[in-house]
């Protein structure tokens, strides 16, 4: 049973529906359970035959969810629950207590490197670790984040984000710069993503500005959503660079936009695995990135793109122009990238971890 808050259209839910479609039928029988609702991520469960629950939780503390999820875990009895993000990890292991008969085995997924998170969420992290079997991290930055707070270094499995590698495919890349209002032939250096205070996009803004000064010709494509986009878009209209910038809100073609891009920009300054670095190496874009832990897994400094300090505004403008100066090294950091995801970052690999995750902690007494 993997239980998760939403099937909304994020990278946590991402990784659990191709975890979800791709574990071995034979061997594994999944049900996937939602606490609030479904989402986009339905209709790729349904494809696959895989069952979905949707619990209906109304609040932050819903009794009647916790009720259900508990009536449902006791008909089904499954031999393993594993939860996916705080919501989910709470409700998971609020019901299944170490009395609880028969006990499933109890596997919690954290997905970041949780400095958001208020006091009372890391007590209840905390309180609720000896009800965990295995906490997952899909990063040894995010396994080192819950080490701190007192999870057991031998309880914790760091299994990275699976990536799907796409072929390379023709394009009509005027076209697309014509529906996004970007004139012909401009380089474009991009940012795929929630419109969120961690991003720092307000910092990628101003790099776009920098690049300005000196080269006209590159526009700054954002594609996401948030609470931070009517504030950042304002920002650019006051720094004067909204002629320069695109905001395109939420885009179910991300993927299909990256193609467009020269250079691939992020600037948080907190992560846990960034599934849009991923997906931006796998096509083949050279990344320019704020140097955290959870980035330098995944972007090799000099060899698959560039790593700036957090907050660093000139060193995103400064690489950027070094790219898009010299697409021959652009190329050379992008194939790098895209090989890198082959190797290490692949949802084969992902899936079959997960799986011997799952024979590992059911083979324990």
């Amino acid at each position: 049973m993997l239980l998760v808050p939403t099937l909304d259209q994020s990278g946590a839910e991402k990784q659990l529906t191709l975890l979800a479609c791709r574990l071995p039928r034979e061997e594994f029988d999944v049900h996937v359970v939602a606490l609030t609702r479904g989402g986009p991520f339905a209709d790729e469960l349904a494809k696959h035959g895989v069952r979905l629950t949707v619990l209906g939780k109304r609040w932050k503390f819903d009794p009647v969810a916790l009720w259900r999820l508990r009536k449902l875990i006791a008909a089904e009895q499954p031999d393993i629950v594993h939860t996916w993000l705080f919501a989910a990890n709470a409700y998971g292991r609020l019901v299944i207590g170490r009395r609880m008969k028969p006990r499933p085995k109890l596997i919690v997924s954290e997905r970041c490197v949780d400095v958001w998170k208020a006091g009372w969420q890391l007590w209840l992290d905390h309180k609720l670790i000896e009800r965990t079997d295995r906490l997952v991290g899909n990063s040894v930055a995010v396994g080192e984040f819950y080490q701190s707070i007192g999870y057991p270094a031998d309880r914790i499995t760091v299994i990275p984000n699976g990536i799907d590698i796409p072929e390379p495919t023709p394009i009509d890349r005027d076209a697309v710069l014509a529906e996004l209002e970007i004139p012909r032939g401009s380089p474009v250096i991009g940012f795929v993503g929630r419109m969120a205070k961690q991003k720092r996009v307000d910092d990628l803004v101003f790099a776009m500005a920098l690049v300005a000064i000196l080269q006209p010709e590159p526009h700054l494509l954002l594609i996401g959503d948030g609470p931070e986009r009517d504030k950042l878009m304002k920002f650019a209209r006051d720094i004067d660079i909204d002629h320069h910038t695109r905001f395109t809100g939420h885009r179910a073609d991300a993927a299909h936009l990256l193609r467009i891009m020269d250079v691939f920009w992020i600037a948080s300054d907190f992560e846990g695995q960034s599934n849009s670095v991923m997906e931006a190496m796998a096509a083949g874009l050279p990344v320019i990135a704020s140097d955290i832990p959870p980035n330098r897994e995944l972007v090799i400094d000099g060899e698959t793109g560039f790593l700036v300090k957090v907050g660093d505004r000139v060193g995103f403008q400064q690489f950027a122009d070094r790219l898009l100066a010299d697409p021959e090294l652009a190329r050379r950091l992008g194939d790098a990238g895209r090989e890198r995801m082959r190797q290490h970052f692949s949802i084969d690999n992902m899936v079959a971890a997960h799986a011997r995750l799952y024979r590992e902690v059911l083979a324990r007494p």
